[in-house]
């Protein structure tokens, strides 16, 4: 599920290319006002498909989607399931769900605790056991940690049968999704990247990963609220989930040839609906308070090295965060495609907004934005994202880690802490492979002089290195009034939290954005 860049230099967290990509909305499309008596403004006729827009042909949408060698035919012979699927049904939108119950997540389950998340990568950021933690599989999927807390439901494990089922034939499923999902609903199309190669299998796996966790009542609802949330700058409306879920209902009955059942089907149905309704439902109450995309002049253009540069923004209207979260970002030159990006500061009262941005090979965001963006070029901005922020209710120590443009919000939770005032001790260690990529080291140094309580540690090393400077330096502890703060690549932010953990930091006190989150999400 998750891309990883396993190097210092392009971080797969939220300042490089190598997050997840998202897809849909593209660049001239209109910005979507709520739709009144919470009817969706993309449905064409009212019956819960949207209307089919000229241009795109069934046979070509499920060409481009079968990438296992199919030709378009045979992509459109296969949008065929091979046994009946149930329908799946409209859920409905804002007010015309007011009245009615709110599904329940694991309406056969008490009450259960939240902790076990995304990145993704699971469900959100925040602490290193706030979201399920991935596992890398060979099949491409990433199974995320189990969690040990009551009995699996029944709908829970039928899933999980299911999925375990498909789990050696990913690829295959992926690309039957898309042919059916495209041949079916060709309007559906032209809300996803022209190019499918890293689009690809990031909707099914982030349906998948939600899937997966059921049973976790209050981190599957607030994954699938901010990937609700999130989907908005798409232009998603709530008649398109229906199409979704009878494509992911006809991939998983063609495939898992085993175990899929009435009971089985069922299950899934019962599991789909309430991922919907809770993404549509944060959607619906979203689109009453902020825009679904910001637009965002570049005022300036910083190259810092041939390959990093410091863009930044401003938006066109107020654009709220916290120091340490990410936004999503979508450039004139790409339509449709977006890509993660931290703030490489704390809220400013000039409103501008900062990104560091490197250049990776074949990064079509990253490259426009280094090699092609100048001043007055307009960018499009999602919803900012992410919880690894720091909590003012405590006088913790902060011990920070940032690999290449992973010191970005780093350096946004350094700035939050100044600004609130406090004297709260600040540990950074900046990681890189050369003197070269320490690109914002005079930056740091500077902060460090102006802040007595900030200590500044740069480590020009390889990968391997960097949690053994992180080891020796744990030596000097004790380290348990300490929160941790991790930002960089996957490889980094695994070996980090193991360092981290070795050396006595609670693990409810290590935070980063989660791995599944920055490939799940939107994202």
């Amino acid at each position: 599920m998750f891309e990883a860049r396993q190097t210092m230099d392009a971080p797969a967290h939220t300042s490089g290319e190598g997050g997840m990509p998202d897809a849909g909305g593209g660049w001239f499309s209109p910005r979507r006002q709520p739709s009144p008596q919470g009817q969706p403004s993309g449905s064409g006729d009212g019956t819960g498909e949207p209307s089919a827009p000229g241009g795109t042909t069934a046979e070509h949408s499920a060409a481009r989607a079968g990438e296992r060698g199919r030709t378009g035919d045979d992509a459109a012979a296969a949008a065929t399931p091979s046994r009946p699927v149930s329908a799946i049904r409209p859920v409905g939108s804002g007010a015309s769900r007011r009245d009615r119950p709110r599904l329940s997540v694991v309406p056969d389950l008490p009450g259960e605790d939240a902790a076990p998340p995304a990145e993704g990568d699971g469900a959100r950021a925040g602490t290193a056991e706030s979201a399920p933690a991935a596992t890398a599989r060979p099949d491409g999927f990433t199974e995320p940690r189990r969690d040990t807390g009551p009995p699996a439901s029944p709908d829970a494990l039928l899933v999980r049968r299911t999925l375990a089922e498909i789990g050696p034939v990913a690829d295959e499923v992926t690309s039957y999704f898309y042919a059916l999902l495209f041949t079916r609903h060709p309007a559906l199309r032209s809300m996803f990247p022209v190019a499918m190669d890293t689009q690809r299998d990031r909707l099914l796996k982030a349906l998948l990963t939600a899937a997966e966790h059921t049973d976790n009542a209050a981190v599957l609802t607030e994954y699938l609220q901010h990937l609700g949330r999130g989907h908005r700058k798409y232009g998603t409306q709530p008649a398109h989930y229906p199409a979704v879920g009878e494509a992911l209902l006809g991939a998983l009955a063609r495939f898992a040839t085993t175990t899929w059942d009435a009971e089985s089907e069922a299950a899934w149905v019962r599991t789909y609906t309430t991922i919907s309704q809770i993404m549509i439902d944060a959607a619906a109450e979203n689109e009453l308070h902020a825009p679904a995309w910001w637009d965002a002049e570049v005022v300036s253009h910083d190259l810092r090295t041939s390959d990093i540069a410091v863009v930044t923004v401003r938006p066109d209207t107020p654009y709220a965060f916290l120091a340490g979260q990410y936004t999503t970002l979508e450039t004139p030159w790409w339509p449709r495609v977006w890509r993660h990006y931290s703030f490489a500061g704390a809220p400013r009262s000039d409103g501008l907004l900062s990104f560091h941005v490197k250049a990776v090979p074949a990064g079509w965001v990253s490259n426009a934005l280094v090699h092609r963006a100048r001043p007055g070029d307009v960018l499009r901005l999602g919803p900012p994202a992410g919880s690894m922020t720091v909590d003012h209710t405590t006088d913790n120590g902060l011990l920070c880690l940032g690999g290449g443009t992973g010191i970005a919000p780093i350096k946004a939770l350094v700035e939050d802490v100044a600004t609130h005032g406090e004297r709260r001790t600040v540990e950074v260690f900046y990681g890189a492979r050369t003197d070269y990529d320490l690109y914002d080291i005079d930056t740091m140094l500077r902060l460090q002089q102006a802040h007595p309580w900030l200590s500044v540690r740069p480590v020009v090393d390889d990968r391997a290195q960097f949690p053994s400077a992180l080891r020796e330096f744990g030596r000097h502890g004790p380290w348990d009034g300490f929160d941790a703060y991790l930002s960089g690549p996957p490889g980094m932010i695994r070996s980090g939290v193991h360092a981290l953990r070795a050396f006595g930091i609670p693990v409810d006190r290590i935070r980063h954005d989660s791995l599944e989150d920055l490939v799940a999400v939107g994202d």
